[in-house]
């Protein structure tokens, strides 16, 4: 499955009465290690805090000039630490909201619909923002409208597969937020354009390019992953579908732009795989109550 079946299995075992009850009897506690867990949000406020106070530290701005953070998102976490930080008190004037070709936040904060009624997830060469139910902007929501409303929005989508949020709304969200998206076509455009300057951009930062390209304003773009991670769709944008696996993407990197791939990514290749196994969606649940048990 995509990363939104993953997530919905998570949500559904989250709210699995039976499955606690389980792991009660076995002395477990089930919990989420990504942006479900408010735990990973809290350190993604730091970051702002931080970006922020290295321009200062850099001589880049004064104190108290506002800046713009470009966030490549997905799951909405990061952008998600940004609105706290601002309201925290960083002088943020826009989180902008970059994506790929799914493209349904753009969606949201320039016409204030989420509407996933005939969307089909497209798989891109970002895949951390191949999303099409992003968690944290219910937490948005909630802070933006209040519980009753964003209960409501949240009932829409899940029974009717799109809410609309009032104009009212819309223009409270665009206080704080506004949103770009990047083709592929773009994305490989950008990678090749910044590889010539010597800095290999990873495909999900490099969706975050266009905004940056058309504004004066100091803006800090937040760069999702390292680029060995995604090796082959960085090599292909540079030079044309020249690769297919990653030891030889690395390698014709490498031969490039003389910079050589960390050991520990080299170490991978050799390493024994630990969990072979692919499971069904439907099994999910049986397969952790199986591990548990044995």
């Amino acid at each position: 499955g995509n990363f939104d079946d993953a997530q919905s299995a998570l949500k559904n075992l989250l709210k699995d009465n039976e499955f606690e009850n389980f792991l009660k009897s076995h002395n477990i506690k089930l919990s989420a290690a990504n942006s479900v867990n408010f735990g990973r949000i809290a350190f993604q406020i730091i970051y702002h805090f931080h970006s922020y106070l290295d321009l200062l530290k850099k001589g880049e701005i004064n104190s108290g000039e506002k800046i713009d953070v470009v966030v490549p998102s997905g799951n909405f976490g990061n952008a998600l630490g940004g609105y706290y930080a601002k309201k925290a008190g960083v002088p943020i004037d826009r989180i902008v909201i970059a994506s790929n070709d799914n493209n349904i936040l753009t969606e949201l904060f320039t016409t204030g619909i989420y509407d996933i009624r005939d969307k089909d997830l497209i798989l891109t060469t970002s895949p951390a923002m191949d999303i099409l139910k992003s968690s944290n902007v219910e937490r948005m929501l909630f802070d933006k409208f209040g519980a009753k409303r964003c209960k409501e929005l949240l009932e829409d989508l899940e029974e009717k597969k799109i809410y609309t949020l009032t104009k009212e709304e819309l223009a409270q969200l665009q206080e704080d937020f506004d949103a770009t998206f990047a083709t592929e076509a773009e994305v490989a455009e950008y990678i090749k354009e910044y590889a010539k300057k010597d800095y290999i951009l990873d495909p999900h930062t490099a969706t975050c390019i266009k905004w940056a390209k058309t504004k004066n304003k100091k803006t800090v773009i937040y760069s999702t992953a390292e680029w060995t991670k995604f090796s082959v769709n960085v090599i292909n944008a540079i030079k044309g579908k020249v690769a297919s696996k990653d030891e030889e993407a690395l390698e014709l990197i490498r031969k490039e732009f003389i910079i050589d791939t960390p050991q520990s990514i080299k170490d991978l290749f050799n390493a024994k795989i630990n969990h072979p196994d692919i499971i069904e969606k439907t099994d999910i649940t049986k397969t952790i109550e199986e591990f548990i048990i044995n």
